[in-house]
């Protein structure tokens, strides 16, 4: 399938075939360990930031007297904000640099994460969420168009899997600490804790990131972002990028904004601090969001989607059972499917997008975004109609989604292979 290619973007493609005389960063090579420590810690924030309500759900339902449902929404507005702002972020970053938008957004995100444990309301909670989403938003897109242009191709996977990681690592150890915070000193203290650690996260990577060297600034033409956005969406190899992202993350927003519901009732009736723990599990998504570019390596693109979709589903299945082992089982394997899919995806697109890559990388986001809010609303609404099952239910029809799309990516391929081999055979 064609890459994307507009005229839109000023930002000439930094991606030509490596060489030894190739200036850009390689594993073992000048600032790539740098590199991937600042991307990494950019991760841990992003998500110990993004998510740091998810865990304490319960807790803040009790405290203002909330639904589930609305609760929830302490999470859907943060990723809502994202989804929202994350293209026009990008368009800034073409403008004023990757590595300023980034760091703009994690320093008004972290003063934001300071506000969040003094909201008087839930109303006022949700809406300092959202400007947080919002905030965040530079950062994304921002990240994956830097390793583009900054890191070789052949090391691009494995980039992009360094700061997915990142991701998983922060979304644990958000959960985990703020569920023992809270069981202690409430969600106020939990939520204010993790702000502190994104503080830390910000200024370390402000201090390590190598300054850009294959950059080239853009200029901020409403017209030519437009362009460039319709470039993207039509080239069907990077809409079915989009989607696949967005149902992987519509599972993954579902099962984790419900399950700390599910634990705290019975049969299993868990504390706060314990049902915290339960987010290790991300250790998991660390793990195979790094082996991706190993994957694609070994079964391609679409196989390695094949597989994390086929892992998701079993993960579903086993999250049914009464059995507190069973479930977690079905958590690592939910956990493990999703991050894998998602450093695939996002890095295909990457890799797709030879013109406008922010913008690509913004497009990506904001369907991976749009799917953690729908799974967060979505999720509870089940949740509350039809149990735990309701949700699994919401997640194995959003994998059946992933996999129909990989089939019809599979079967548009082989179209365009026995096209091109069509004049060979005449």
């Amino acid at each position: 399938m064609p890459p994307a290619s507009t005229k839109a973007s000023t930002t000439v493609d930094a991606r030509p075939a490596a060489s030894a005389s190739d200036s850009r960063m390689a594993p073992g090579g000048p600032g790539y360990r740098r590199m991937s420590l600042a991307l990494f810690l950019a991760g841990v924030a992003t998500f110990a930031l993004l998510y740091s309500t998810q865990a304490l759900l319960p807790l803040i339902s009790d405290d203002f007297g909330a639904s589930a449902s609305t609760a929830s929404w302490t999470v859907s507005a943060a990723t809502g904000g994202l989804a929202l702002c994350v293209l026009p972020m990008s368009a800034l970053s073409e403008r004023f640099g990757r590595r300023t938008m980034m760091t703009a957004s994690l320093m008004v995100a972290v003063v934001v994460a300071l506000l969040v444990p003094f909201a008087p309301s839930v109303g006022a909670l949700i809406a300092l969420r959202a400007v947080q989403g919002a905030a965040l938003a530079g950062l994304p897109a921002s990240a994956t168009a830097y390793l583009a242009e900054e890191v070789r191709p052949k090391a691009l996977v494995t980039a992009i899997g360094l700061f997915v990681a990142g991701n998983s690592v922060g979304g644990m150890s958000g959960r985990v600490i703020t569920g023992w915070v809270a069981q202690e000193w409430g969600w106020r203290v939990a939520v204010g804790a993790i702000g502190l650690i994104a503080v830390v996260c910000a200024a370390l990577f402000r201090v390590l990131l190598p300054a850009p060297r294959h950059f080239t600034p853009g200029t901020l033409n409403p017209k030519a972002l437009g362009r460039t956005v319709r470039g993207h969406l039509s080239d069907p190899l990077l809409r079915r990028l989009y989607a696949i992202g967005g149902l992987f993350m519509t599972v993954f927003g579902g099962v984790y904004t419900v399950i700390g519901y599910r634990l705290t009732d019975a049969p299993f009736s868990l504390p706060q601090g314990i049902i915290g723990s339960i987010f290790l599990v991300y250790l998991v998504g660390t793990l195979s969001a790094s082996a991706a570019g190993e994957l694609v390596a070994r079964l391609g693109r679409r196989g390695a989607l094949y597989l994390a979709g086929g892992t998701t589903t079993a993960g579903l299945l086993l999250s049914l059972a009464d059995a507190l082992p069973l479930v977690l089982l079905g958590l690592v394997l939910i956990t493990a499917g999703f991050f894998a899919g998602h450093a695939v995806a996002s890095s295909a697109v990457s890799h797709t997008a030879t013109r406008g890559r922010a913008q690509a990388s913004a497009l990506y986001q904001s369907s991976y975004y749009v799917g953690s809010s729908a799974g967060s609303t979505l999720g509870a609404v089940a949740f509350h109609a039809g149990g735990w099952s309701g949700t699994v239910a919401l997640g194995l029809l959003a994998v059946a989604g992933v996999v129909t799309i990989t089939v019809a990516g599979t079967r548009a391929a082989m179209a365009q292979a026995q096209l091109v081999a069509a004049p060979a055979g005449h």
